[in-house]
């Protein structure tokens, strides 16, 4: 594009999370416009924020791990950061036993005698072949009355392994059924231990709040943290990018909308290694939901280790974060108000998990700002309309 086609403009990018960092970047380095990008907290990463301690590479807000399929998003993230070759593995702890998640074949042996583990299998495999996957939401609504086994396996797994996980973790909020199918977890017919089955994963190597204040580091970027977006005065620029709660940007007029948090209690431990996965989940035992050992993702030598507790618990502002959107009908009515505000709004685009009340993994918030900049920047050159580029029909792979 040639020099001087337009003015370059000055955008305003609130939170220093992937999708603030992403965006601001975008607008730096391809539109050659300058952006501040401004976050309440006063570190950068949003929830991914990481630091050291005692030479171990701590997350703030339990483990992150970064995965995807998209060639395009590992490649532009390996332009900030190098990233360690990690294979993210769970374990639960459920009758007295640490067994794998997801649940497959391996588990099955874990928990069940030889013999029982052994003729589960074989009927897994008659009925649905090596590495099928089964939704779980599928063991509890179609009947096993046919077979007493997987019937019995299908209530097993059901009981022991989720539901108590993800009543924890919602608070009792949620329809677990409908989680279930949403989330679409599913049970192995396979002996694949890896958590995630993306092609592409791992951790930075030297973190992610090293790899999102690269992303920062252009010319035209400056970064004010411990500044909240009500303090500044929004008149001077041409565009703002929003991430923080679209409720709060509009001084919740229609309602609060409900998120789950959680509490984390970290202990350093005079041992090597605590547990042999990074993540332990405890469905059923103690009120705690997970364990986190951070030395698993960054292989640090190091004598002692530190673990995180993590305790489920509600959003309550400023005491804990906004983790995990509460996808009932009323917040979703809510936000469907907030939506349609938004649209009357000229240049104020929102993004991420709080603007756009969604729970992303960090490729699927990364995506979505990559998106939505090509929207910006398609409009910066032929000026469609803000409702052709919030109802998607502009956006660009």
């Amino acid at each position: 594009m040639p020099k001087n086609l337009y003015r370059a403009k000055k955008n305003l990018v609130v939170g220093a999370g992937f999708s603030g960092a992403v965006m601001a970047e975008r607008l730096a380095s391809v539109l050659g416009e300058d952006v501040l990008v401004i976050d309440k907290n006063n570190h950068l990463g949003g929830v991914s924020f990481d630091y050291k301690e005692g030479g171990i590479n701590v997350s703030k807000f339990g483990s992150h791990i970064f995965h995807t399929n998209y060639d395009f998003i590992w490649k532009y993230l390996n332009r900030f950061s190098k990233f360690n070759t990690y294979i993210h593995k769970v374990s639960a702890f459920v009758d007295g036993n640490f067994l794998n998640i997801p649940f497959n074949l391996n588990s099955i042996y874990q928990i069940f005698p030889p013999a029982l583990a052994k003729r589960l299998e074989n009927k897994l495999l008659n009925k649905y072949g090596y590495n099928a996957k089964i939704p779980v939401v599928d063991f509890k609504t179609k009947s096993f009355i046919w077979d007493r086994d997987l019937d019995f396996l299908a209530s097993y797994i059901y009981e022991n392994i989720f539901t108590g996980q993800y009543e924890k973790q919602s608070g009792g909020l949620r329809d677990i059924l409908k989680f279930f199918e949403a989330s679409k977890i599913s049970v192995f017919v396979s002996k694949d231990d890896r958590f995630y089955q993306s092609r592409y994963q791992g951790t930075p190597k030297d973190g992610y709040t090293k790899l999102i204040e690269n992303i920062l580091n252009h010319k035209n970027i400056r970064v004010l943290t411990g500044t909240d977006f009500k303090t500044v005065d929004t008149e001077g620029f041409d565009r703002v990018f929003y991430t923080g709660s679209i409720d709060e940007f509009f001084d919740y007029k229609y309602g609060v909308l409900g998120y789950r948090s959680s509490n984390f209690e970290f202990e350093e431990i005079n041992t090597e290694k605590y547990q042999n996965t990074a993540v332990v989940n405890y469905p059923n035992d103690y009120d705690f939901i997970k364990i986190h050992e951070f030395k698993h993702y960054s292989f640090e030598k190091i004598k002692n280790t530190i673990i995180a507790k993590e305790y489920p618990a509600d959003y309550i502002s400023d005491k804990n974060e906004r983790l995990y959107p509460i996808l009932s009908d009323r917040n979703l009515n809510i936000l469907k108000q907030y939506k349609d505000e938004s649209k009357k709004l000229d240049n104020v685009y929102f993004l991420g998990r709080l603007g756009d009340f969604k729970y992303y993994s960090m490729d699927s918030a990364v995506k979505r700002a990559l998106e939505l900049f090509d929207s910006v920047k398609f409009n910066s050159v032929f000026e469609c309309s803000k409702q052709q580029i919030e109802d998607g029909a502009l956006s660009l792979q």
